[in-house]
């Protein structure tokens, strides 16, 4: 006879089946351009333009692109550390779009960022106590041992040791500065953490450590993670699925396996073209292909296809009907009228 009590207790659900942690549909940010003493709109900045993708719990989404593609944008607009301009964003079902400061306050804890430049995102005046320690006074979160027990405990967490908890910013090189950073970003436990550049600004000696660290941390806390870069290699090693942007629009997502061994979108070969190769020697080289042209202006995009412009494959359907991202196949989407490495049927 079964026993109810455990008959009771529901099986956890698939990773396939949750609900994802963060959604974005039809995200934009425009920046207005004025002129003259009465500061009339006459164009825009479209930075974001319009993008949809989903980050489901535990897992990294990586996005990479060009300098000016939006990356950043998008990783405030997650934030709400900038107001959109359109579009939705739901965290664990909850929209907070359009939410208030105040409103807000009470997800910050659960959506922290780490920022790109770990000499400017960190105040020289203050103490890497104060600066770690700051979430819990903003949050007013009291903790079992004190806030300066909790602090020593994520330093030593992040790879430094507690007795930095008097010491300045400047005493401190790039790599442990962005360890300090990660630390503030743990302070609350959040859920997400979405990382901008988080090692661009780092030597690369340094770079594998603190990537290494992120890794660690996930695999520990349970984390999810946005993480923005412009380094393929970096995001090929951290993510589970990576998203490709071109000139504010999403031109193609696909778990990290499928996106590096058969890219679908032109500019994402393009873009894995320019990936150095560790082994000069090795017998399979992949043919470089140099993209014509410069980035067209955000201010004035090309109608249809964005990247037309600079594609070898553009045919007249592509200035006249923008493509839009769909599945090529199961866990793959891409946005091109005529996509590269096709499906067979």
């Amino acid at each position: 006879m079964t026993d109810s009590s455990t008959a009771a207790i529901p099986a956890p659900a698939p990773a396939a089946d949750r609900e994802p942690l963060l959604k974005v549909t039809a995200l934009a940010k425009h920046f207005p351009i004025t002129k003259g003493v009465l500061r009339r709109q006459t164009g825009a900045v479209r930075a974001v333009d319009g993008i949809d993708f989903t980050v489901n719990p535990g897992e990294t989404l990586g996005v990479v692109g060009e300098s000016g593609c939006g990356k950043s944008t998008m990783g405030r607009l997650v934030t709400r550390l900038a107001e959109p301009t359109g579009g939705k964003i739901e965290f664990e079902g909850t929209d907070i779009t359009h939410l208030s400061t105040g409103a807000m306050r009470p997800l910050r804890k659960d959506i922290q960022m780490i920022f790109q430049d770990p000499y400017s995102s960190l105040n020289p005046r203050h103490t890497v106590g104060t600066i770690v320690g700051a979430p819990f006074r903003l949050q007013k979160v009291q903790t079992e041992h004190g806030v300066k027990r909790a602090v020593q405990d994520l330093l030593e967490l992040c790879g430094l040791s507690p007795e930095h908890y008097n010491r300045y910013p400047h005493e401190f090189s790039g790599g442990q500065r962005q360890r300090i950073g990660i630390a503030r970003a743990l302070a609350l436990k959040p859920k997400m953490i979405v990382a901008d550049e988080p090692v661009s600004a780092l030597d690369v000696s340094i770079q594998a450590q603190v990537v290494n660290l992120l890794d660690d941390l996930q695999s520990e806390l349970g984390l999810t993670y946005l993480i923005i870069a412009h380094d393929l290699s970096v995001v090929r090693h951290v993510s589970d699925r990576v998203a490709v942007m071109y000139l504010g629009k999403i031109v193609e997502i696909a778990d990290r396996d499928s996106l590096y061994k058969a890219p679908m979108h032109p500019y994402t070969t393009a873009l894995m073209s320019a990936v150095p190769v560790p082994d000069p020697g090795r017998k399979e080289r992949r043919e470089r292909i140099l993209l014509t042209g410069d980035v067209p202006s955000p201010i004035n995009p090309p109608s249809g296809c964005r990247f037309r412009t600079r594609c070898w494959k553009a045919q007249d359907v592509c200035s006249t009907q923008e493509p839009p991202l769909v599945a090529a196949k199961v866990g793959h989407q891409v946005a091109c009228h005529f996509p590269e490495n096709p499906v067979l049927v």
